[in-house]
């Protein structure tokens, strides 16, 4: 009969729901399971469904000698699991033992006892595995506990806190197996609620397997709601969710206690030699045989900026090289972005900005003369001439020199009286041929050299096909 109590002096890491689930784990498994409640809260008994009243017999009535095991032993809803139960009144037992002689061995007393009239009527154990919940606490109970024990499970949640006391558990441990309990031994480290989705968890886990090599269960009990719902309902895991993972952590680290059996030979005896509770794989993992890579693709060279050629299209003309009295600066760009307003005298041809100025009638120009009003907008005789501000700021930045400034009025002047006959048919219409956008003017001209414009003089807007 293994005896095998669970222990932390922490509270809240699990100890009463591991209890609980792990002994109907084992009772499921087809074991003879007698959990104990040392526990003054009854937290276990509850769990199980069974509350006493004062008096009944139980825990309490043991340790004080009013009664024997097997005289409060209760069944559960589980078969083959069996209950010590607690209650309230276990809460003043350490203060009425504390002069009796040899408290620390008052309950492994009793069990022997119990086990000892079990085999002379049955020859056999009565049972195969006593589960001991201990309370929070390294009090007098605990003491029992640990001293009526063969091996004790440490049951540890994965924070802080719960690893800086597993150094003093394990000193209680072995002081208590040197002067009271010689056969006691830490058999497993138990880790409960935890989280493998954060990094403390997971960096305690490992502290545990590293500081106790061989100690530490292979499958930690996960967080999970189920477990903490289960007590409302005085159910183990098993009958409130048995699909949960909750379940399945629990029927697990049974296995590995089954695994144990090795070193009972009763236990051998009666259910044969435990399978391992991992079990390898009946053949090799296959080798997966990976197809050769494809070579990699040539990567296509980078662009490069490159100055694509001027090309020509019916619609557009493109214009040869500007003479080199018309320097390329910004101020050009700017008289293509912003053309200025021409004014031109009533009845005359459009202005020609000179002779590198190749005009085409474009494809839109009877729509435009058709868009366009009959009269155009008169200009009173005190206004001799009219200017943008663009057309300023673009004829202030681009004038080069005085040189440059008469060669262009000198080709603006002999542009406006040759221009050719074929231009002068959209005046008549009332309207202005508009240049094309791709045209590379000269600079503007200087408005104030214009000669002064009759009284009848007309401004004529400037139309832009954009």
């Amino acid at each position: 009969m293994r005896r095998i109590a669970l222990i932390n002096q922490k509270g809240g890491v699990g100890k009463t729901t591991s209890t609980v689930n792990l002994g109907a784990a084992l009772a499921r498994a087809g074991r003879r399971v007698v959990v104990v409640d040392l526990d003054p809260q009854a937290n276990l008994s509850l769990h199980l469904d069974v509350q006493l009243r004062s008096g009944e017999p139980s825990s309490y009535t043991v340790l004080l000698g009013n009664g024997t095991v097997d005289s409060a032993l209760r069944d559960t809803k589980t078969p083959g699991l069996r209950l010590l139960a607690s209650n309230i009144d276990l809460s003043g037992a350490e203060l009425e033992l504390s002069n009796a002689f040899g408290r620390e061995m008052i309950l492994r007393d009793a069990l022997e006892q119990w086990e000892q009239r079990w085999r002379a009527e049955h020859n056999e154990a009565p049972a195969d595995y006593v589960l001991l919940d201990c309370p929070p606490s390294l009090g007098l109970l605990s003491v029992n506990g640990l001293v009526a024990a063969q091996e004790a499970v440490i049951v540890v949640q994965t924070e802080f806190f719960a690893l800086q006391g597993m150094t003093k558990l394990v000193d209680v441990v072995q002081l208590l197996r040197r002067r009271l309990n010689p056969k006691l031994e830490i058999s497993a480290i138990l880790p409960c609620l935890y989280d493998n989705r954060t990094k403390l968890a997971r960096e305690v886990l490992g502290e545990l397997r590293a500081h106790f090599p061989g100690k530490v269960l292979n499958r930690a009990v996960a967080k999970n709601v189920k477990l903490a719902e289960a007590p409302s309902y005085g159910q183990t895991i098993f009958e409130y969710a048995p699909e949960s993972s909750g379940a399945s952590d629990y029927r697990d680290i049974a296995r590995e206690l089954i695994a144990a059996e090795a070193r009972d030979p009763e236990l051998v005896a009666r259910y044969g030699t435990p399978k391992p509770a991992f079990e390898p794989l009946a053949a090799p993992e296959p080798v997966v045989t990976l197809k050769p890579a494809r070579a990699p693709r040539p990567k296509r060279p980078a662009p490069t900026e490159t100055t694509a050629a001027p090309t020509e299209t019916k619609s557009e003309a493109r214009p040869e090289a500007a003479p080199a009295s018309a320097p390329a600066s910004a101020a050009t760009k700017a008289v293509d972005a912003v053309p200025p307003v021409v004014v031109a005298p009533v009845g005359a041809g459009p202005l020609v900005a000179g002779p590198e100025v190749v005009a085409e009638p474009a494809p839109r120009a009877a729509k435009t003369s058709a868009a366009e009003p009959e009269t155009a907008p008169t200009v009173p005789a005190s206004a001799p001439s009219v200017s943008t501000p663009a057309a300023s700021r673009t004829a202030a930045e681009s004038e080069p020199h005085d040189g440059a400034k008469e060669g262009a009025n000198n080709e603006s002047n002999h542009g406006a009286s040759d221009a050719p006959s074929s231009s002068a048919k959209p005046a008549a219409s009332g309207g202005v041929q508009p240049l094309p956008l791709s045209v590379v003017l000269p600079p503007p001209l200087d408005l104030d050299d214009l000669p002064d414009l009759p009284p009848d003089a007309e401004l004529l807007p400037r139309y832009v096909d954009l």
